[in-house]
């Protein structure tokens, strides 16, 4: 079972900043896709920015400008670098990730890091 461990959530003021990270309990050479989603109480959980193996990038439009995400493979991890933060990307931000197993594409999410924007 593989585990994704977020860190890097916090407090901080509208137009700072925050780095978040996810590493993963083993490598992600092969694997298909890892991001990052984020949810408020009472909304559905939603898609920031996830990265492909290929290295293709998706964001949502809401970060483009705004969100950097980045992956280093040795490390098992990946990153979304948060910039010019505004009160309503306030959330509790999750890493997911796919792989394919038994030649299925399975699902893995972290256990979520509260970030907070004040404004």
């Amino acid at each position: 079972q593989v585990q994704l461990v977020e860190s890097g959530g916090g407090l901080v003021q509208t137009g700072g900043s925050l780095k978040l990270s996810c590493t993963a309990s083993e490598s992600i050479f092969s694997v298909n896709d890892m991001g990052w989603y984020r949810q408020v109480p009472g909304k559905q959980r939603e898609l920031v920015a996830r990265i492909f193996g290929s290295g293709t990038i998706n964001y949502d439009d809401s970060v483009k400008g705004r969100f950097t995400i980045s992956r280093d493979v040795a490390r098992k991890s990946v990153y979304l670098q948060m910039n010019n933060l505004k009160p309503e990307d306030t959330a509790v931000y999750y890493c997911n990730a796919h792989w394919f197993r038994d030649l299925q594409l399975r699902e893995y999410w972290g256990q979520g890091t509260q970030v907070t924007v004040s404004s």
